[in-house]
């Protein structure tokens, strides 16, 4: 017995992107369990799993940039995402105007006003020493009243024919181009998180900054530019929900606050930093796409969908461990 299980592994561990991924399967075979579900038929199932990737695009993006300020450290967590989408797209809208050739000013206008809103959270956080909460928090009620002030609730413009072609309709082989836009975005984070100096530099900080600046990094500057590349990157992500919906409204982006933290924890990166992965946040944003797309089959109201989604990220962090860890 004892050579037997010597063969046998000690312990099985599952990393929380791939339990996130399985996760994910799991809901969307349920979702065929369903009364009106898509099990029986097997391209109805596959047109169906497109829909809900593509939806999952959005979410995906705009938690990209949540994913390097929480991995940062410092107790780092954007609450100025809301206001940063709505307000990219709100201007990207204005400028566009129907235009095509309006297409390029439009989410260069929007990226960079996300960089600039980052990049006073970042000055605000390393600099004024002000905790990220606050700073964020109070940063997203600036830039709503700033919505409110200049535009008095009424938005003229129009998003152009090729904007729409380009996010909301399929390229090649019925593949939404938003759904390849997320991969090519994908493999850029990838490689920006695990093959850059940046990369390591802000996993070095996120585990422990005062080792960090022993060790040769600028832990100001790395502060300010993951808060002024999260705020261009909420920005990217205001310009492709404007490509998908078509339209702008003042609240426009606070329905992805919580889902895009929510999408990071439920990928596995710590809450505490120093450890993540953009993978998982993908497959956390899949999750919870899926959940709210099974809540919304089963005609769950509003209220029973928060209340889910909010034990499901209680249980996850649960299952993947403390995710405070004893750091300066």
């Amino acid at each position: 017995m004892k050579r037997l299980t010597a063969f046998l592994p000690k312990k099985i561990a599952i990393s929380p992107p791939v339990a996130a991924v399985i996760l994910a399967v799991v809901l969307f075979l349920l979702s065929g369990l369903l009364p009106n579900g898509y099990g029986s038929n097997v391209s109805i199932a596959i047109a169906q799993a497109t829909n809900i990737t593509r939806l999952s695009v959005f979410l995906g993006v705009i938690a990209a940039g949540q994913t390097l300020v929480i991995i940062s450290g410092g107790e780092g967590i954007d609450l100025s995402v809301g206001a940063v989408v709505t307000l990219s797209a709100i201007i990207a809208y204005v400028i566009i105007n129907g235009q095509d050739g309006m297409l390029l000013p439009g989410l260069l206008a929007a990226l960079a006003v996300g960089a600039a809103i980052g990049l006073l959270n970042g000055i605000g956080v390393a600099y004024l020493r002000i905790a990220p909460l606050v700073m964020t928090l109070g940063m997203s009620g600036v830039v709503t009243g700033l919505i409110l002030v200049a535009q008095h609730g009424n938005v003229s413009g129009a998003v152009s024919p090729l904007m729409t072609r380009v996010i909301a309709r399929p390229w090649f082989f019925g593949i939404p181009g938003a759904i390849i836009i997320w991969i090519l975005f994908g493999l850029l984070m990838w490689l920006l998180i695990e093959r850059t100096t940046f990369g390591k530099n802000l996993f070095a900080i996120g585990s422990n900054r005062t080792t960090a600046r022993l060790s040769g990094v600028h832990v100001t500057g790395m502060v300010v530019a993951t808060y002024a590349l999260a705020g261009l990157l909420s920005g990217l992500g205001g310009f492709l929900v404007l490509g998908n919906t078509g339209v702008v409204f003042i609240a426009m982006g606070n329905s992805f606050l919580f889902p895009s933290i929510a999408a990071v924890a439920v990928g596995g990166t710590l809450l505490s930093g120093g450890k993540g992965s953009y993978f998982g946040t993908m497959a956390g944003a899949l999750v919870l796409t899926l959940i709210t797309s099974l809540l919304t089959t089963m005609q769950m109201p509003d209220s029973v969908r928060q209340m889910v989604l909010g034990g499901t990220l209680l249980v996850l962090i649960s299952i993947y461990g403390r995710q405070r860890g004893f750091r300066q």
